[in-house]
């Protein structure tokens, strides 16, 4: 009789991916606030969100995504699915000016575009999140501000709000790591009743 290794117990349900994808927005959205808030990342070093952009906030995301349509959860495969698009279409938009257009393209206008139709997204994803939890809830009404600064040009405010969203985030995150591994709440996310 053939003995047959099995890597994956297909009875076993698959793990929650969004502490996985709440990390990779809550780094990237940290790095690039960072910049547009002038602190945290030294001189020179503004570039060091593209990378994560394209790995960690977007295709790990992207894949976080598409874990939760696995599980069937419509508001957080379309969530994490968006926003990891959202990282990579962005590092590429800075890339192909960089590449293509250089000092004569309007990456400004081109950004500032893009980020209103993100915004549109956001609003009714924040909308949603009134059926989950108060922390993403939080998390999503200041990513709404945060758009909404970025759109007016208010890249510094913006900024500052998106350092508190990655925070924000990142608890998340960790509440759902630490609650899951220690199987009580030490972390709260205060469901929504």
């Amino acid at each position: 009789m053939e003995e047959k290794l099995c890597l994956i117990n297909e009875n076993a349900a698959i793990a929650d991916p969004g502490p996985l994808g709440l990390a990779g927005f809550a780094t990237t959205t940290f790095a690039l606030s960072s910049v547009n808030a002038g602190v945290f990342v030294p001189k020179g070093a503004e570039g060091t969100w593209l990378p994560l952009a394209l790995i960690f906030g977007g295709s790990v995301q992207l894949l976080a995504g598409m874990w939760e349509f696995k599980k069937g959860n419509t508001f957080g495969s379309t969530a994490f699915s968006t926003y990891g698009a959202f990282w990579i279409a962005l590092a590429l938009l800075v890339l192909n000016n960089a590449v293509y257009l250089g000092k004569d393209g309007n990456l400004g206008g081109a950004i500032n575009f893009y980020l209103i139709l993100f915004t549109i997204m956001t609003f009714y994803y924040t909308i949603a999140t009134f059926k989950t939890n108060w922390a993403m809830v939080t998390l999503f009404v200041l990513l709404f501000i945060t758009f909404l600064l970025l759109d007016a040009g208010q890249n510094v405010a913006g900024g500052w709000l998106g350092i508190i969203v990655a925070i924000i985030a990142w608890y998340i995150a960790a509440a759902a790591v630490i609650n899951f591994t220690f199987k009580k709440t030490v972390l709260p996310v205060w469901p929504i009743k």
